[in-house]
């Protein structure tokens, strides 16, 4: 039964939507909610793995097939325009129908696509799969992310979900294992059978997980949102734990609207989009590109073996992978605004120091540049976390899914950046932007950034 509080303020309304936020605050990570991100998060590591398999299948279909340098980049590019176009899509669509329904068709399309892969016969059918598969990719995360953290309080919020996101990174360096180890031995079609293991997972994504009670309260659907908080509340009393009465947050009016794209430019969430539009800009174009281009830049330039090449870039995403788990650990006690500040101010330090010194070794790369991507990496992952909590509930799935979209418009831009300052202006440059390109964002993120830290999702985002 639906608690009913009995304060009220002029002009703000303590009803459903109100109790449901406040009961959910005041719960401990429950069993349940501890599965479920798990369950997601197995989701979310094929997502990675997804989005980065074609890599490491390349080498070999380019032989196999014959691919002139134009397909090869179609190919990989488009992958990244169906993420682009499924984050923003799939935001909107889970406003309006739910996070779970929406989270179970975006699985369901980018493992399909992973079948239909297995029986591409040519670079037409290849773009086209990768395409549609890179829809149901860049869907997945900012409509889980909505949906996990809707579930749970402002108390441990940051490293609850963010070890759930780390699950994205080894996702990536999952597919960089299994490519080097796999095809040589079994050919490029591996990459692809090793992605069906989702499949899997729709099983108790279907039947275990239920819907955000924060979703269900939003839209007026209050008796289902309360039955599933009134079982997490019982498992918590099962388990021998009290729990302190609900204090409810005065939800405004506003909070009753219906979602609207265009709310994302009005009042306090306009200067929160542009805010996280450009963290997401400045540090995904650094990050991706640091990653993707460094074993290249090892194999031609520094005229490394293939072997060092791809060692040198797998240990790369390691260390970015060990500084997210840091960042995870720690990111509730530091602050969000205060972490995100910091260090894209402390990246660009050796990468400033890498371009003093010429860049002229491959160690000093993989020392410096390796230093500078596991450092935005905290911040790169981490921006999921940041963009849902920034939204109120009407909004929460669209702005993360339109805001995650300026990663792959940074992502695309980087390479395009790097290759134009090597042939004009030596390696050097690149670097050089790199930190130019981090202050900026640092600069944007100090000034204009709000504090999220053990903050209601209510009360940030009214």
């Amino acid at each position: 039964m639906l608690h009913q509080p009995s304060a009220l303020k002029e002009g703000v309304h303590f009803d459903g939507q109100a109790d449901i936020g406040a009961r959910l605050e005041r719960l401990p990570i429950t069993r349940e909610v501890f599965w479920a991100r798990n369950i997601v998060g197995a989701a979310t590591f094929f997502d990675g793995y997804t989005v980065i398999a074609i890599a490491y299948a390349m080498p070999v279909l380019v032989r196999e097939w014959g691919l002139s340098p134009q397909q090869t980049g179609m190919i990989l590019s488009m992958g990244y325009l169906g993420q682009l176009v499924g984050a923003v899509f799939f935001g909107w669509l889970a406003e309006r129908l739910g996070r779970l329904k929406v989270l179970l068709f975006t699985i369901l399309l980018f493992v399909s696509m992973d079948i239909a892969c297995l029986f591409a016969a040519g670079a037409g059918t290849m773009i086209l799969f990768r395409f549609v598969q890179g829809i149901g990719t860049g869907g997945e995360v900012p409509v889980a992310s909505a949906y996990i953290n809707e579930y749970i309080g402002s108390k441990g919020r940051g490293r609850f979900f963010l070890l759930y996101e780390v699950m994205f990174l080894l996702g990536l360096v999952g597919a960089g294992l299994i490519g080097y180890l796999m095809v040589p031995v079994y050919g490029w079609k591996v990459m692809f059978a090793v992605g069906l293991v989702p499949a899997i997972l729709m099983m108790p994504l279907r039947w275990f997980m239920h819907e955000s009670p924060r979703w269900l309260a939003s839209k007026g659907r209050y008796a289902e949102a309360d039955k599933i908080v009134t079982r997490l509340e019982n498992s918590v009393r099962a388990a021998g734990r009290e729990l302190p009465e609900p204090v409810p947050v005065g939800i405004n009016a506003n909070a009753r609207r219906e979602s609207n794209w265009r709310e994302l430019f009005q009042g306090i969430y306009r200067k929160r989009t542009l805010t996280i539009w450009a963290m997401w800009f400045t540090s995904y174009m650094v990050a991706n590109s640091t990653i993707t281009w460094l074993p290249t830049l090892y194999r031609q330039t520094f005229n490394l073996p293939l072997e060092t090449s791809l060692a040198y870039g797998f240990m790369t995403s390691v260390g970015g992978v060990i500084a997210a788990i840091i960042c995870a650990l720690l990111i509730d006690t530091v602050g969000r605004k205060r972490w995100y500040t910091c260090a894209l101010i402390l990246a660009p330090i050796p990468l400033v120091v890498l371009a003093f010194l010429g860049a002229t070794s491959a160690e000093q790369v993989l020392v410096c540049a390796g230093l500078a991507y596991a450092i935005v990496q905290t911040v790169t992952f981490s921006l999921y976390l940041y963009s849902a909590e920034i939204y109120p509930t009407r909004l929460r799935a669209i702005g993360t899914g339109v805001g995650s979209a300026w990663l792959r418009l940074g992502s695309s831009a980087g390479p395009i950046v790097v290759g134009w300052l090597m042939a004009h202006f030596g390696l050097q440059s690149v670097f050089a932007a790199f930190a130019g390109i981090l202050l900026f964002g640092a600069l944007i993120t100090a000034v204009f950034a709000v504090e999220t830290k053990g903050r209601m999702l209510e009360e940030l985002s009214p």
